[in-house]
């Protein structure tokens, strides 16, 4: 039934060729207090709403659909990934108020990159944590010039007066293999035979600053797993979110009953030796997007791959099919990697993208794509004509991904007084006010500033009292 739906989707979509009727969400990115800002524009560019950060992006905010932005902030100096450096978690309103706003200890992990917001609001956060030498050593490392750094994934659960709860964590160390040396028996193991696990001596050139260089998150709901995106690996891994942060250490429990161990790994089948160099498909890849229920590619995954090809250097964006089974649980054959043995559907665009960037599923069958160093946003075709396309009016600014909205997927409520719709309270409102108790105006209850249900001088006197607040 949903390769039926996909098909006539896209059918429809190519006939007409029109760019999805929806509103973009573009975030630039910053360090620390060079600030970023946020708009919503729509398809001819006029701007629905905008938010100015006096602190930069990590990466993007997301719209909830009660008109909440959640921000991943940078700090000055936190350690890493430059622009994509986070640590500051925000929730912003409408008219920009910050609803709650929160620093993770940078003593427990250090935040970067992506966030993912869950349907209960609590956030998802990409984090790197630091081992010491001896522990290094003892997981079977060879050979390491210095500690081990590697990501885990946080949950984190905003509270009342700013503060927070970390209520779960997923580490990839819990998960690791190596066949080097049998006297570390905690981690020694046949890798070929253990694709759940990651190999601790591949990738030897990032293995001590950024191992894993982890950059996207996603989630799926329906089955309760948590994609991500690994660059330095040049893999996707999806993980069990239904375990206990316990079972998320082990090897057993939650809804699948492998605890913390990847349920499934696409990308680079030579990490857990069962395939070539030959076979790696991903190139630095960012962008990781789990389409969702009732997109065209529902279930599948959509990555945008940033060095597709060389010679010369060609980014491209990449669809490939979800093999889990109607209930989550994704197979293996004896000695093969994990399937499909190539994506489904690619567009391979003219220009190099070598940070950031990505793509997301739109609910007509075309897909929005960024690319994040030259700040431009596309929106292709199945068959890959561009339909819209935006660049952002700033010079030497960076958008790491844009999102696209259907028009009426907030439920927000404008500014009381703004009665021209510009956000801003001033001598403007005021004479339209004026002018709809004249009767020359249509009347507008934005304008009824006590809720009395009436356009009269009180309300007038009321506006003029704001606006001098």
């Amino acid at each position: 039934m949903k390769s039926y739906l996909f098909h006539i989707l896209i059918f429809i979509n190519i006939i007409f060729c029109e760019a999805f009727d929806g509103l973009t969400l573009v975030t630039t990115m910053g360090n620390g207090q060079n600030g970023s800002t946020t708009t919503l524009i729509d398809n001819n560019e006029n701007i629905i709403n905008s938010w100015v950060h006096e602190t930069g992006s990590a990466s993007i905010g997301y719209l909830t659909k009660d008109s909440i932005l959640f921000l991943p902030s940078s700090l000055n100096d936190n350690g890493t990934n430059g622009a994509a450096s986070g640590g500051l978690f925000r929730k912003i309103d409408w008219h920009g108020n910050t609803l709650w706003e929160w620093e993770l200890p940078t003593d427990l992990c250090i935040a970067h990159h992506d966030i993912e917001i869950l349907p209960n609001r609590n956030i998802l956060s990409i984090c790197r944590e630091s081992k010491t030498m001896e522990e290094t050593l003892s997981a079977g490392l060879v050979e390491p010039d210095e500690p081990l750094s590697l990501d885990m994934i946080i949950e984190i659960q905003p509270l009342d007066n700013n503060q927070a709860e970390i209520v779960w964590k997923w580490h990839f160390w819990d998960h690791l293999i190596q066949d080097r040396d049998s006297t570390f028996t905690s981690t020694y193991g046949q890798i070929s035979e253990h694709p759940e696990l990651l190999d601790i001596n591949v990738n030897e050139n990032w293995r001590t600053s950024d191992w894993n260089h982890t950059n996207m998150i996603s989630y799926n709901e329906n089955l309760d797993q948590i994609v991500i995106s690994s660059r330095h690996m040049d893999e996707i891994y999806v993980i069990d979110h239904s375990t206990t942060t316990e079972e998320a250490a082990s090897h057993s429990g939650g809804r699948y009953g492998m605890g913390g161990d990847f349920l499934y790994r696409w990308g680079n089948p030579q990490n857990y030796n069962r395939g070539t160099e030959q076979d790696r498909i991903f190139g630095g890849q960012h962008g990781i997007h789990w389409i969702p229920d009732n997109y065209p590619g529902a279930g599948n995954f959509l990555v945008f791959n940033n060095l597709h090809q060389t010679n010369p250097n060609r980014s491209a964006v990449l669809e490939f099919e979800n093999i889990a089974d109607e209930n989550g649980y994704y197979y293996i054959d004896d000695q093969e990697p994990f399937g499909p043995s190539t994506y489904q559907w690619i567009y391979l665009t003219s220009f190099y993208a070598p940070t950031q960037s990505g793509a997301y599923r739109l609910p007509n069958g075309n897909t929005l794509l960024t690319v994040a160093d030259d700040a431009e946003i596309y929106e292709v075709t199945y068959e890959g004509e561009v339909v819209w396309e935006y660049n952002y009016p700033a010079n030497n600014s960076m958008i790491a991904r844009a999102q696209k909205y259907a028009i009426d997927a907030f439920d927000y409520q404008p500014l009381l007084g703004d009665i021209n719709g510009d956000e801003i309270l001033n001598v403007l409102d005021v004479i339209l006010v004026v002018n709809m108790i004249l009767g020359s105006a249509d009347i507008d209850l934005n304008g009824d500033m006590n809720n009395d249900n009436g356009i009269n001088v009180l309300d007038v006197v009321l506006l003029v009292n704001e606006i001098l607040s």
